[in-house]
């Protein structure tokens, strides 16, 4: 019987698996994207989507918990005071996997991890000014 096996092993141990998932998932509460290859991206999702649940109730306990979990101060202040409050209403599926084509190198399959919802910030291409002779 296959009983309490869930997710991929990813080549890797234990340890390094937990810290492969605590640096996405801080990269992709930091960023609102990233890119990585579909396997991690489909393991990603429930991890980061607990922390998401998580945070939807901004309480001293519940901060707690995230500390434990990414253990970075400035993520989970961001992850309490901006994303939290947009989530509250939504009942689960706060992120999107896009696949992305393949590896140049090894023909991985690639895909984007999204947060549903994000700010994007358009950044404003200065003019270029025509230099006079």
């Amino acid at each position: 019987m296959k009983h309490g096996i869930k997710g991929r092993k990813l080549g890797r141990n234990s340890a390094h698996r937990k810290a492969l998932f605590r640096n996405l998932s801080i990269a992709l509460l930091e960023h609102g994207m990233i890119k990585t290859t579909l396997p991690k991206a489909k393991d990603l999702r429930p991890y980061v989507e607990k922390i998401m649940t998580i945070a939807k109730k901004d309480t001293l306990a519940n901060r707690r918990l995230a500390i434990s979990i990414l253990g970075n101060q400035k993520i989970i202040d961001k992850l309490f005071k901006e994303i939290g409050p947009k989530i509250s209403e939504r009942n689960g599926g706060y992120t999107r996997i896009m696949k992305y084509g393949f590896r140049v190198g090894d023909k991985a399959p690639m895909a984007i991890v999204e947060i549903i919802d994000r700010d994007i910030k358009e950044v404003a291409q200065p003019e270029k000014q025509a230099v006079t002779a």
